[in-house]
């Protein structure tokens, strides 16, 4: 395998659950695997929900019990002659060494590995695992115990993790999730400037509250959203904000 070639490490990070950090993990590796052509993996070391390796059990299952999927996902697979991208489940303190070793053995250059990581920091080797990304990327929503813990932990990796030199982290993203358009923005207003004054990045992009996200696709379901095995559907991801949000995150990893 060629040395020179550098993969990235990407991780969606939370201290909170239920913010959408295996979702995206989902949505941003099956967008860039499928649709733009890179080679994905993914370690889902989210012990001991490992929603991803439950999420790919899903998807197969649903391919194959519904007509219009297996026709969509036979003329996807058909069409970019490409495997679905891997997912390995690892406890997170030693993750990183798993990492390494899957790209050595890798029979084609990996480009990109996305980390599902536990949302809680005492989880034996998390600080660790996260000090080994290249970019991290939090999702927030406008809920006060949201905000302010992620804050304390951004901050945490900022100033301690990053400034220690050891880490390999280049950027710390936030960006805002489940935007519900008839919400307050002076509330927004406030939670912007307070990540401004702690010096945090905070993405312009966000993501808009979608049923999409919640529901599992429906038995009968034409369209793929969130799947390990299909790229999310175009027009969904433009009602959701989820295609500027690619545009930003591609710019923001400059592969």
């Amino acid at each position: 395998m060629d040395s020179r070639h550098k993969t990235v490490f990407i991780a969606f990070s939370s201290q909170k659950g239920g913010v959408g950090k295996s979702t995206f993990t989902t949505l941003v590796a099956s967008t860039m695997h499928y649709r733009l052509g890179y080679n994905v993996a993914v370690f889902d070391a989210d012990f001991p929900q490992h929603s991803l390796m439950k999420m790919k059990t899903r998807d197969l299952a649903m391919v194959m019990e519904n007509e219009a999927l297996k026709k969509l996902a036979y003329r996807q697979f058909t069409t970019i002659n490409k495997k679905a991208y891997p997912i390995r489940q690892h406890k997170a303190d030693s993750v990183l060494e798993a990492a390494h070793e899957f790209i050595n053995a890798a029979p084609v250059p990996i480009d990109m590995v996305f980390f599902d990581l536990p949302g809680t920091v005492n989880t034996p080797g998390i600080l660790k695992a996260l000090s080994g990304m290249h970019h991290i990327f939090t999702p927030i929503t406008a809920d006060r115990v949201v905000v302010e813990s992620t804050l304390i932990f951004t901050q945490l990796l900022q100033d301690v993790i990053m400034k220690k030199g050891e880490a390999s982290i280049s950027t710390i993203n936030l960006f805002w999730n489940q935007v519900d358009g008839r919400e307050s923005t002076p509330l927004y207003q406030v939670y912007n400037r307070l990540i401004e004054e702690l010096g945090l990045s905070l993405m312009q992009s966000q993501i808009k509250s979608s049923t999409r996200f919640r529901k599992e696709s429906e038995a009968d379901s034409r369209t793929f959203f969130r799947s390990t095995l299909m790229p999310p559907d175009q027009r969904l991801m433009k009602t959701t904000g989820l295609d500027l949000f690619m545009d930003e995150f591609l710019k923001i990893i400059h592969l």
